[in-house]
């Protein structure tokens, strides 16, 4: 990255694009006005669009690099704030997904894949980008091959397709895409074998419960060198791949004995086989079993499997390298799902099943080997066809292995036998026991045998099932040289019921007990095992039975027809060429038959073989007139014949019908020169008449006429590609047309023909004969006459609307001549409940291609104003719901700028009409409230808010499209203007939706938007007098905006800014141009006031801020609604809002005086009241008595029940006065409790704190202010200050209490300066009374407060250093209050403060007084007993007050004030050197008293320090009697002594009768 430390220089970092404006000396200039080094920055070619200002560079590489740069530059700043917010699941998948973004780009660049591989690589990176802007919550893009479609070069109805819109048609016919799989083995080691072993791989289907590869195709046969093969056409979901190991042992006898087998679902596991004997069911036990156990730590494969797309020619194009090291080519058991013309197969796959076999006199079971054989009619044995597995050569022996003493052996293995065509019929299959010894590995006795012939004598094949053999018995010497001794002899019981006389003469006897099982599995192209299927391909041993075959061909299996489908074809084709008239109709038939067949979904996927076979082996050239004929036959006889089920099949077969007649056409002129072309031509004219014919008969009263009518519909539109190849496409436009315009023009022929109707021309629209111009100027009157016969009757509108979105996909603005009114239709078509994505998509694609002649073209057909007036309506409301409604998804930002886009246009297209038909006189109110509706919703809609968008993405959809808010705001103001006197009739009711368009954080727009209301308040005060109206409604309008979250700081000071951006004065410059401007001024002051308290509680409610935040500014924003702009019904608001948030904090005593300020806004009358918030509709006196009492709960609540009694009085009265004594005893009975609770109940006095808020990061109704807090109950300074910084983490406290300087107020921080203050009670004579219960002073003493107090000391001249207390004096200030506490808030802010400077003489007498108070609070608690027990509190009261007085308090005191030369000095303090002095004597006396309460309540622990106490006492007594003396300040002038001095001759006394 390049920091840009140079002079000019342009920062950059890691990944950025910049465009180079000029280079010089090492050094590039940049479109960003900025130099940087040449060497940071990599070239790429580009191109530049729009040259000038505003061009645009796009890189000339693959556009889906530039895409996953751009998201990944996104996502970083997005996947940084993941963790930020804890999302950590997402921060790491994210984080995964963006890795492999990367490393798939980095593959993209390289350059070295192939297209196919470039095509997976671009699906995978759009699937990850998808997934990524999905879990973000960014935009949907829309992608057409993996990239990004530009919105403008697309219609808006593909563009819709692209997400929700659903397909209307089904899927083309597509070829599957055939699936291979690869294994490669790279090694095997097993401890305990050999190197002579075989290695069997096998596929089993857990599905089909069988063994898909081995078990019906080629078994994968591998040495233990490295050797490929491929399992072809097979997909490898849900599989799992078995490896067999069977293991020949060393002798000659190839006996296999079976070991292990392994199982790979994704990780190889090896396991062995402890039971020979359940080999056979060994892949079930594999599936069933979870676990088996490790055969040996020494054995182990290494196998990869890999699966490859594709058909084999392209897999062989795409890896040589595979087939470059000799693969072994394994084949589907089975046929795969589609069997292409001149795949020539011809396998049979035979499983050897099982046995069961007699002991023969043997004492144990025998060892039998199985050895089978294929022979010819000849007896001949085939040489080499016999298969053990593909990549092996063909055997002509094969031997099974052997289970051990087992006389019902269970072996299930699959061999191929890939026998020849012409070897087939004659040949069978011979099966020889035998017995292996024990002792003897070589010795092995024949004991019997059983065979098979592999065709029966029809001709078909062995049925594939299991077959079970007869055995015959045999001896070791028997010879099978002459095998048509066997031959003759049943092989199986449906043989033995064709020949049931056999002679027991002959040399081989039927051994009744012991039978073979055996399954086959034929995979043929030229074998079959129909009858029926087999006498129509060998039609010519027979001619005479063709008739009878062509009608049983219906009979045959639909798996046979397809397999053998070009043969069948074929043989159809020669039937007709052989007798045409004869065979004709027939074949017709059949041909109809076999083309239905794969219309069902079964077979639907070998329509390519169909079509394949028609261009490449399709040889009827003489077959098209037939088929014409046919056809036209078919149709022609539609309106007589009753039942009508072979004319529909012939109707669904119309496609290929017509497929075969064009090929065979082009066959015959290939063939003659294109003769007899006119007869053809003709032909097909005759043949769209019959058509036509069908199409225009009335089918209202026959059910069958109808679904004829529907079948050739449904096929009609599948023929114009086939009749391109023949015909012109003007031609064949006009065929289409006449066909089209032939059916009935009325909407009334039944709702599933309307369907049919409709969805042909749907298909028609989307055919290619659609796409070209010239069939286009002849299709579309014929297509929109029947669009327009719908729409108008309100019938299958979304059919509709899906052609109509069709048309707009392809077409040209100049073709739109021929829509005429179609914008009007589409206005006035659907209920605006039942919209559609495609009709909306419809209506979009046509406006935008509209230009401003055909919007004049459009507005000129209005014959009335009535009619241009209902039509603005509608299209207004049709806008309003297209932004409103959930048309599109939320994140489908694309579609919705581009509807916007359109939207801002044709509004600007229809704005002229509107103001030139109904303005002035012919004024309508509905028509221009519906368009500045619209144009409001429009600038607020929330996908327009560039603001709310990334920086890249907003720059994006600023060049695209521009600020589409500032462009439909100028637009509306014009508009506006435009009214004249008729602006009056919008007062006031477009002053809310006017007002929220202001509050959109653009600044032009409101700019332009301001002086709208000047115009409003001064229509109001030319037709009123005043502007109360707009006031009214601009204040309430405000407030609810603004508590929906709208607005930002600059929204502030905008109406009373004196220059606005633009070409429009400001609000205040016009205001200041008008007689009523001391008014508007004030009124614009008022707003301006409001804004800043309502965007303060807008933040506040909002954020994450603590209650005490939010209750402090609605208590600001409800004073401001009370005193500066009295709306009662605002100010009621919030007073219930500022109840409930005390409520939630516990704060009951101010929710009981905030709820009180409503209540004394009622009277005790009975004037009704309607229902408002949570109130229901009632009498004032209700409601007042219903407040009264939840004022008084909430006070009992707070325990301020000296509050409750006054309202308890109230509530009296009214009971009293109406006799209602039920419940005047109730209250009087609260009122008593009251009482008792004040007397009783225990109280804490809270502390209170001065708190400075200072500094302009604070929020507005804080800002550079001071308030007095109270205290939560045993909260303290030091906890105070921790939670106000825990409020506001950003603060900084301050550490002293002097007023902050001007560079604190105005600084851009904040600052908070805490310190505790005392209450001064207002009630002083409560407090003053001696038999007032302390109880209840201190209720007084710290409750309705509004003055607090708190002191500074200093010194003022020289520090005495031997007494400060003769310089120390007390700054004190007292803090007054705009509302005493407690109140509707704890903390209320400082009206004013008082500072006065206190001499040391005044705070010494201050001092004292305190502790004197205090002391004889205290005491007397102790004397009533309202504290038991524990007398630690007094111990430590005593202590501390004797303690001080001891180390030099009131002595320091004596020897400052006391002193003669300070009194003469100061004369003016006699008076208050006399109260010092009886202060002093009365915390003398007070001491004694509160030592006389703790000698009698003093634990007998506790008595040493009692003792000190005294002691020090003494020693205080003593110190004040000795400075009296030597002062002699206390003696009377005539000599005798004082009263203090008597006092304290008498305490000493006391104090010593006390010791």
């Amino acid at each position: 990255s390049f920091r840009g430390s140079v002079s000019h220089g342009l920062t950059l970092e890691l990944g950025e694009t910049v465009q180079i404006l000029e280079k010089c000396e090492g050094k590039s200039f940049s479109r960003s006005i900025g130099i940087f080094p040449v060497g940071y920055i990599h070239l790429k070619k580009a191109v530049v669009t729009n040259r000038g200002q505003y061009e645009t560079v796009i890189p000339l590489e693959d556009p889906i690099i530039t895409e996953v740069t751009s998201t990944l530059q996104e996502w970083s700043v997005l996947w940084k704030q993941l963790y930020v917010k804890h999302k950590v699941d997402l921060f790491y998948k994210l984080r995964h997904v963006m890795n492999e973004l990367i490393d798939l780009r980095r593959q993209l660049l390289s350059g070295h894949l192939t297209q196919d591989q470039v095509r997976e690589v671009k699906r995978h990176i759009t699937v990850r980008l998808d997934w990524g802007n999905e879990h973000l919550g960014l935009d949907l893009v829309p992608r057409k091959e993996f990239e990004m479609v530009d919105a403008d070069q697309i219609s808006v109805s593909d563009l819709y397709k692209m997400d929700g819109g659903k397909q209307r048609h089904g899927d083309s016919c597509r070829m599957p895409v055939p699936h291979h799989l690869f294994v490669n083995l790279k090694s095997f080691t097993y401890n305990t074998i050999g190197e002579d072993t075989d290695i069997f791989f096998s596929l089993y289907d857990l599905r089909e419960a069988y063994c898909d590869t081995p078990l019906g195709q080629d078994l994968l046969l591998l040495k233990l060198t490295y050797i490929y093969c491929i399992l072809s056409n097979y997909i490898c979901d849900s599989k799992h791949l078995n490896i067999d190991a069977p293991i020949p042992p060393a002798s000659s006898a190839q006996q296999h004995i079976f070991l292990a087998i392994v199982v790979c679902p994704l990780s190889s596991l090896f396991h062995r086989c402890n039971n020979e004997n359940e080999w056979y069911q060994i892949h079930e036990n594999i599936i069933l079993v979870s676990h088996f156990p490790n055969s040996s730590s020494l054995a182990g494969l290494i196998i990869s499997l890999q699966l490859l797309r594709g058909d084999m020619e392209q897999v062989r194009r795409e890896n040589p390298m595979i087939f470059n090291r000799g693969v072994a080519i394994t084949r589907k058991l089975g046929f795969p799902d589609v069997i292409m013309p001149g795949d020539i197969r011809n396998d049979l796959y035979l499983m050897l099943e099982r046995g069961d076999f007699e002991r023969g006199g043997k004492s144990v079971q025998k060892n039998i080997e199985v050895t089978m054989y294929v022979l010819y009619a000849d007896g001949e044995i085939l040489k080499e066809c016999i298969s053990l597995g593909s990549g092996e050569h063909n055997i002509s022996e094969y031997r099974s292995f052997v289970l051990y003493h087992n006389n019902s052996p269970r072996w299930s293995e699959v061999i191929k036998l890939p026998i020849p065509i012409d070897r087939f019929r004659g040949s069978h299959l011979r099966f020889e026991f035998r017995h292996c010894s024990t002792k003897d590995k070589g010795e092995k006795k024949l004991f019997g045998f059983a065979f098979t012939p592999l065709m029966r004598e029809d001709g078909t094949t062995l049925s594939d099932e299991s077959h079970e053999l007869y055995v015959y018995k045999c001896d070791e010497n028997t010879t099978f040289s002459n095998h048509a001794l066997y031959l003759g002899l049943p092989c199986c019981k449906d043989d033995f019921n064709g020949c049931p006389n056999i002679p027991s003469s002959l040399i081989f006897q039927r051994s009744t007990k012991e039978t073979l099982w055996i399954s086959t599995q034929l995979s043929s192209t030229k074998l079959t095992q129909n009858v029926d299927l087999l006498a129509l391909l060998k039609w010519k041993a027979h001619p005479e039975r063709v008739m009878d075959i062509l009608g049983r061909l219906r009979h045959v299996c639909g798996e046979e027809i397809v397999k053998f489908l070009q043969d069948i074809l074929d043989t159809l084709f020669s039937i007709l060429d052989d007798n045409t008239d004869k065979y004709g109709p027939l074949v017709f038939q059949s041909l109809v038959f076999i083309i239905n067949l794969l219309r069902d979904s079964k077979f639907y996927h070998f329509r390519p073989v169909m079509d394949t076979y028609i261009q490449k082996h399709f040889a009827g050239a003489l077959a098209y007139k037939e088929l014409i004929r046919c056809l036209k036959w078919y149709m022609d006889r539609s309106a007589e014949v009753v039942r009508q089920d072979h004319i529909q099949e012939a109707m669904r077969a119309l496609e290929y019908l017509f497929k075969f007649i064009v090929q065979s056409r082009i066959l015959y002129s290939r063939a003659t020169c294109g003769m007899e072309e006119d007869q053809f031509r003709a032909s097909i004219q005759e043949l769209f008449q019959s058509i036509r014919f069908v199409l225009s008969l009335d089918s209202r009263s026959s059910e069958t006429l109808i679904f004829t009518q529907a079948a050739l519909l449904n096929s009609f539109p599948a023929i114009f590609d086939e009749l391109l190849q023949m015909f012109t496409v003007q031609e064949v436009a006009e065929f289409v047309r006449g066909t089209l315009g032939s059916m009935p023009s009325t909407v009334h022929i039944g709702q599933s023909m309307d369907v049919v109707k409709l969805q042909s021309i749907a298909r028609t629209v989307d055919s290619r004969l659609f796409s070209f111009p010239e069939s286009r100027r002849i299709l579309l009157p014929v297509v929109l006459h029947h669009i327009h016969l719908h729409l108008r009757q309100q019938k299958e509108l979304l059919i509709c609307s899906g052609i109509l979105s069709s048309i707009f996909s392809i077409i040209k603005s100049s073709s739109l001549v021929h829509f005429g009114q179609c914008t009007d239709w589409l206005t006035r078509t659907c209920p605006l409940s039942d919209w559609q994505g495609e009709y909306v998509s419809c209506l979009l694609s046509l406006l935008r291609q509209m230009s401003e002649i055909h919007f004049q073209h459009l507005l000129d057909n209005f014959q009335s104003k009535e009619e241009l007036k209902e039509f603005l309506l509608k299209i207004f409301c049709v806008f309003r719901n297209l932004m409103k409604l959930s048309i599109f998804p939320r994140d489908w930002n694309v579609m919705r700028l581009l509807t916007s886009n359109i939207i801002v246009s044709t509004t600007q297209y229809l704005s002229p009409a509107l103001h030139k038909s109904f303005t002035d006189a012919d004024f309508d109110f509905k028509v221009w409230n519906s368009y500045f509706s619209l144009a409001v919703l429009f600038i607020n809609q929330p996908s327009l808010q560039l603001e709310t968008l990334t920086p890249a993405k907003r720059k994006k959809v600023f060049d695209k499209y521009g600020d589409m808010r500032v462009m439909m705001a100028y637009e509306l103001f014009s508009m506006w203007q435009n009214l004249g006197e008729n602006k009056i009739h919008f007062i006031p009711g477009m002053i809310g939706p006017f007002l929220g368009v202001t509050l959109v954080p653009q600044i032009e727009v409101r700019n332009i938007m301001i002086p709208i209301f000047h115009d409003m308040m001064d229509w109001e005060q030319r037709k009123n007098g005043n502007f109360k109206q707009v006031e009214a409604e601009l204040i309430d309008k405000l407030d609810s905006l603004v508590s929906e979250g709208k607005g930002d700081e600059n929204y502030r000071e905008l109406f009373s800014l004196t220059q606005l951006f633009g070409p429009y004065p400001s609000l205040l410059e016009k205001i200041e141009q008008e007689t009523w401007r001391e008014t508007g001024v004030s009124f614009v002051t008022s707003v301006t006031r409001l804004m800043e308290r309502l965007l303060d509680y807008r933040d506040c409610m909002k954020g994450d801020e603590t209650e005490n935040k939010k209750i402090g500014c609605t208590v600001n924003l409800l004073n401001f609604y009370k005193s500066e702009i009295n709306k009662e019904e605002m100010y009621i608001r919030y007073i219930h809002k500022l109840c409930d948030m005390h409520l939630q904090a516990e704060n009951y005593t101010e929710a009981a005086f905030t709820l009180l300020l409503y209540w004394e806004l009622l009277h005790w009358e009975e004037r009704p009241l309607r229902e408002f918030l949570h109130y229901p509709a009632q009498s004032e006196w209700h409601r007042k008595e219903g407040l009264c009492r939840k004022v008084i709960h909430y006070f009992n609540k707070g325990k301020c029940w000296e509050y409750g009694i006054p309202l308890c009085r109230e509530l009296a009265f009214q009971y009293e006065s109406l006799y209602d004594y039920q419940s005047l005893s109730w209250i009087r009975k609260m009122e008593a409790a009251y009482y008792d609770n004040i007397m009783e109940q225990q109280r804490l006095e809270p502390e209170f704190f001065r708190v400075g808020f200072y500094g302009r990061k604070f929020p507005f109704f804080l800002r550079n202010k001071e308030f007095v807090c109270r205290g939560h109950d045993y909260e303290r300074l030091e906890a105070f200050q921790q939670r106000m910084l825990g409020e506001f983490p950003q603060a900084i406290a301050m550490q002293h209490p002097n007023q902050p300087d001007e560079g604190i107020l105005q600084g851009d921080a904040q600052y908070l300066q805490i310190y505790a203050v005392n209450p001064v009670p207002e009630n002083i004579d409560v407090l003053q009374m001696d038999r007032v219960p302390d109880r209840i002073k201190s209720f007084y003493r710290v409750n309705n407060v509004r003055r607090f107090r708190y002191d500074r000391p200093f010194h003022k001249g020289s520090k005495d250093k031997d007494n400060e207390f003769k310089s120390l004096w007390i700054e004190r200030t007292t803090l007054i209050l705009t509302h005493p506490l407690p109140g509707i808030s704890r903390w209320f802010e400082v009206d004013k403060r008082e500072l006065i400077e206190v001499s040391p003489l005044e705070n010494a007498i201050y001092v004292v007084e305190n502790k004197n108070q205090e002391l004889r609070t205290l005491i007397s608690q102790y004397q009533h007993k309202q504290l038991h027990g524990n007398i630690n509190l007094l111990s430590m009261c005593l202590n501390g007050v004797i303690d001080a007085a001891v180390n030099g308090g009131i002595a320091r005191y004596q020897e400052a004030f006391f002193d003669k030369e300070y009194i003469s000095s100061h004369p003016e303090d006699t008076e208050k050197i006399t109260q010092l002095k009886d202060l002093m004597q009365e915390q003398v006396h007070i001491l004694g008293m509160g030592l006389a309460v703790h000698e009698k309540l003093v634990h007998p622990e506790m008595r040493p320090l009692h003792k000190k106490l005294i002691d020090h006492l003494n020693i205080i007594l003593r110190d004040i009697y000795n400075f009296e003396n030597k002062l002699n300040v206390f003696h009377n002038k005539d000599g005798t002594v004082s009263v203090t001095q008597y006092v304290h001759l008498m305490m000493l006394k006391g104090l010593i009768f006390m010791n």
